[in-house]
């Protein structure tokens, strides 16, 4: 049954309502990260290339923990939609513990075999020992990078996406300042900007814990660690840390090849994806807002909102998708003076603009109907669908022989992607309701 037109305006209001913060909550990262990648540029290529790299392991330890924030969001919204706010900021405290003790886990483990993981990349000599400086500098900040996944992840269930964006901007324009200031201030080189990082992590950490600190006691909740609820948080999230491995593949195995290719196909892919992320972050606004709202509507019992919901964003989705195509269009001829890349990192840049500006309609889709059923606490499909999507990207990236071909392999991914997740859409077995 349609949306009337009063009703379209109403869900419409809602859907903005959390997904304007969140959209510049989002979108403050990677721009930060772009601001990052063009300070590092006057560094040289090769330093270009050793963020790329380091950048890449560091974000897939970091995006294997997303469970932190999305399992949160669902779990607490669905406590809220059921009317139980105490269990609901309960479930966030959980999350909040369990994040800390992950961070702490991945410094111990990862420290010492930072110099094997730069080494599965294949990365050029001349990019290894920055890599493996700037990782082990990253990895400091860890803990702090995941309390913020799951503080993130605690707000927006409570329907909130203001503070995040509020704690966003901050970090990320801190880490802005302080990377400017270390690499090109101080002369600290790419470690600088490592630093800049950990530091404004570290600080954003902790605006996260006072406001969720203040939240529990207001509604009386225990700020002890509760083994059960951190346990039964770290359960939840294995299907959605089994998707995230499988989208950690597809990107990984992108920037394997792209350093196979050569030093400037390397270079550009990092500038390359970090622009992939500013849309893909821009595109998952709509996305957290089907989280939240979805998981609230289900708590209620309400299945038919949430598929009339559901519905909405997917325009939303794919009118955002075309305007962001459009603006890569147009923004295509100054992106790789952005970054004072040399001439031939610049023709590859120029060239992949084209291919990641085609995609944008379809992951404006494929990134709201993702949202909505992780939302809906249909962990299980998306874990079995990422298998599926990525077995079907894999081939044809191996296949690929320039850059361009990498990234039309890319394309197949999403692709894929929409076929399994609009199918599960159309379906009922996600419209799971109560608390």
């Amino acid at each position: 049954m349609p949306l009337t037109h009063g009703e379209g305006r109403t869900t419409d209001r809602e859907i903005l309502r959390l997904a304007v913060p969140a959209f510049a909550a989002l979108v403050a990262e990677p721009l930060f990260l772009l601001t990052d990648y063009a300070i590092v540029g006057r560094l040289g290529t090769s330093a270009l290339g050793a963020l790329s790299v380091a950048g890449t392991i560091l974000a897939t330890i970091v995006n294997l923990c997303v469970f932190l924030a999305y399992g949160t969001t669902a779990a607490v919204a669905r406590q809220v939609g059921a009317g139980n706010h105490r269990q609901a900021v309960q479930r966030g405290m959980d999350g909040v513990w369990l994040a800390a003790a992950i961070g702490v886990g991945v410094v111990v483990v990862c420290w010492p075999l930072a110099p094997g993981l730069v080494g599965l990349i294949d990365a050029p000599p001349e990019v290894t020992a920055d890599a493996i400086t700037y990782l082990r500098i990253s990895l400091v900040g860890t803990p702090a990078m995941l309390i913020v996944l799951a503080g993130t992840g605690v707000l927006r269930g409570l329907q909130d996406t203001v503070t995040p964006l509020a704690v966003s901007v901050g970090g990320f324009a801190l880490n802005a300042a302080l990377n400017a200031w270390f690499v090109l201030g101080l002369g600290w080189g790419l470690a600088g900007s490592a630093w800049g990082t950990v530091a404004a992590q570290s600080l954003a950490a902790g605006a996260y814990l006072i406001v969720v600190v203040r939240g529990a006691r207001r509604v009386r909740a225990s700020l002890r660690p509760d083994p059960a609820g951190i346990k039964a948080s770290g359960t939840a999230g294995i299907a959605l840390l089994i998707r995230t491995v499988c989208l950690r593949i597809v990107l990984v195995t992108a920037t394997v090849i792209a350093a196979r290719l050569g030093i400037a196909e390397v270079a550009a892919h990092g500038i390359t994806t970090q622009v992939w992320t500013l849309l893909a972050f821009a595109l998952d606004a709509i996305a957290i807002a089907g989280q939240a709202l979805t998981g609230k509507l289900l708590g209620a019992g309400d299945v038919l909102g949430a598929r009339r919901v559901t519905g909405r964003m997917v325009m939303w989705g794919v009118v955002s998708g075309v305007v962001l195509g459009l603006a890569v269009i147009g923004c295509r001829p100054f992106i790789p003076g952005i970054f004072a890349a040399e001439s031939a990192v610049a023709a590859q840049i120029d060239a992949v603009l084209w291919t990641v500006a085609l995609f944008q309609p379809i992951a404006g889709v494929v990134f709201v109907l993702d949202g909505v059923l992780i939302g809906a606490g249909d962990q299980r499909y998306l874990a079995w669908a990422a298998a599926v999507t990525t077995l079907a990207y894999l081939p044809f990236a191996l296949l690929a022989g320039s850059l361009v071909g990498l990234w039309l392999a890319i394309g197949v991914w999403m692709l894929a992607r929409l076929a399994t997740l609009g199918l599960r859409a159309r379906g009922d077995a996600w419209l799971v309701s109560g608390a």
